[in-house]
């Protein structure tokens, strides 16, 4: 079948954008939204039998199913799954899954293969286009299709899964996968930097590669995580200079450049290198992807949340963050409530019921709701990436939010950092312990920061920002924290340490656990000095 001219093309992209602000105006759309996705899901569900283990049937209610399945982590379908890459049919969804994306395990390093069935890829095509059409109807006019779309992503080379058997399975990037089944408009119209390049897998070389392709192209909208980006904009520019010509941002390189749609890590720690690196007169627009499904996307204005796509083919639920145990999931499934019980303020551990056949599936990551109506959210954080050692149950957004703040107020620039407990046993048997920064900030700041300049700033600001942290400091229980300003490049190292260097792999912000803060006390030379008289560090917390 031909391709339709662009021309064509860009004007079916305005009447999408017409209808797509027509549809954003209307109330009260999402829950019935989400009705209609339970009802299609639950009904091949039934068809399984992982479905026919958990009691489901077609025409279930939506009590019957919350009482009858059980919230899960990845780990309990890890048996289902592995029937499934050997070639099993009907396990969690009907029919024979064709690919597997393959996820790095940033917050407990374990590779995850999650399943990607033809319903899955429909989701994908679906929520993605949603996404983009949600940038067009916000900024009135679909002029980012004139141009190309450069999305950065990892690695996309597919591997045969060897015990896949007579039926062919894969497993690689997500973004390979999605791309194997894009319309063929998309790759002539829009895509870059195609699939020869995306294939590989250096990422240095990768990166050059890219820039050398689309130095001459008309890049209208760039797609990637923050920090990547960046490293890619350095590239093109470099790529783009010829001597004669010197180019000092994007703008420069790719006139038309107006969209940067950003995901994977909170944008606020990279935001002014980024603005500048762009140039002018470009708009930031934030999605939130997973490798389980694109979960939402920017409808207004930045700080209004990202609006749910509940109408995508995922069914989406939602379990107070206060009563989420991990090791008690399978009493909780009461206290889980669909998208028409959310109430605003509350943090939420996400469950996904999705094409793939994972059902309450517990992604591991923490909303809250801005409104209800329409549903906007924030990621504020993982249900693992939590500091809780010491009772102060602060969350990732929280050191995000604090750090930001104390750098926003001295004019430094944070390259990377991570947050861990320090446990210290004191003689008398008494178990107390402070927080342990590790900050890498940009090289030729105004002011060059001390570490205990910045701790005492940092202790005041997450004293304001959360009640437990300020009652457990205030006690004595929580002492002071302590900074390590590390040399610049010390996270590259850790992260190349780990195969963790460029792709989608990110550096988790805190754990309640030593395992990223020993492994960087090992590469810089910082040992635990930290002890008050009478105190004796301890690597583990609770030991």
């Amino acid at each position: 079948m031909p391709v339709l001219p662009k021309s064509l093309f860009t004007f079916g992209a305005s009447l999408m954008t017409t209808r797509t602000a027509a549809r954003l105006r209307k109330h009260h759309t999402a829950v019935p939204a989400q009705e209609r996705a339970f009802r299609h899901l639950t009904d091949r569900l039934a068809r399984t039998a992982q479905g026919r283990t958990d009691g489901i049937e077609p025409r279930l209610t939506y009590a019957q199913f919350a009482a009858r399945v059980p919230p899960r982590t990845y780990e309990q379908f890890l048996p289902q799954i592995e029937r499934m890459k050997r070639g099993e049919r009907d396990v969690l969804w009907p029919g024979h899954c064709p690919f597997y994306a393959v996820t790095p395990g940033t917050t407990d390093g374990c590779t995850k293969y999650l399943p990607v069935t033809e319903g899955m890829l429909r989701h994908f095509r679906r929520a993605g286009l949603a996404s983009l059409f949600f940038y067009t109807a916000r900024t009135g006019h679909a002029g980012v299709f004139r141009g190309r779309h450069l999305f950065l992503g990892g690695s996309s080379a597919l591997t045969l899964l060897p015990e896949a058997g007579a039926t062919p399975a894969y497993a690689g990037d997500l973004s390979d996968i999605t791309t194997l089944s894009l319309p063929r408009w998309v790759e002539k119209h829009l895509s870059e930097p195609g699939s020869a390049i995306a294939r590989t897998t250096d990422w240095a070389a990768r990166i050059a590669a890219i820039a050398a392709h689309t130095v001459r192209r008309d890049i209208t909208l760039l797609a990637g995580m923050p920090n990547w980006l960046l490293t890619l904009a350095a590239a093109v520019r470099a790529a783009a200079d010829n001597g004669h010509t010197h180019p000092t941002n994007l703008r420069a390189v790719w006139p038309n450049l107006e969209c940067l749609m950003h995901s994977g890590v909170p944008l606020a720690p990279f935001a002014e290198e980024l603005r500048l690196a762009c140039g002018p007169g470009v708009n930031f627009h934030e999605i939130y992807p997973a490798s389980e499904g694109l979960i939402a996307a920017q409808d207004a204005a930045a700080g209004a949340g990202l609006r749910l796509i509940a109408d995508a083919g995922l069914f989406f639920e939602f379990l107070p963050l206060r009563d989420y145990t991990e090791d008690r999931l399978g009493l909780l499934g009461p206290k889980v409530v669909p998208l028409a019980g959310v109430q605003t303020g509350t943090d939420y551990a996400l469950l996904l019921t999705t094409p793939a056949g994972l059902t309450r599936y517990v992604l591991g990551d923490v909303v809250r709701f801005l409104s209800t109506e329409p549903p906007r959210l924030l990621y504020v954080g993982r249900t693992r990436l939590q500091l809780g050692a010491f009772g102060e149950q602060v969350i990732e957004k929280e050191v995000t939010d604090a750090l930001l703040t104390v750098c926003r107020k001295q004019g430094w620039t944070i390259v990377n950092f991570h947050v861990a407990p320090l446990v210290l046993n004191t003689f008398t048997g008494q178990t107390r312990g402070r927080h342990e920064w590790w900050v890498e900030l940009r090289p030729g700041t105004v002011t060059t920061p001390t570490g205990p300049m910045m701790a005492e700033e940092l202790d005041a600001q997450l004293q304001l920002l959360n009640g437990d942290y300020a009652t457990r400091r205030k006690g004595g229980a929580l002492l002071p924290p302590v900074v390590r300003l590390v040399m610049p490049g010390s996270f590259e190292k850790w992260q190349r340490s780990r195969g963790w260097w460029g792709g989608q792999n990110k550096v988790p912000r805190c754990r309640s656990d030593r395992e990223v803060a020993d492994a960087l006390a090992s590469l810089t030379g910082f040992g635990p000095d930290t002890a008050a008289p009478g105190e004796i560090p301890s690597r583990r917390p609770g030991a």
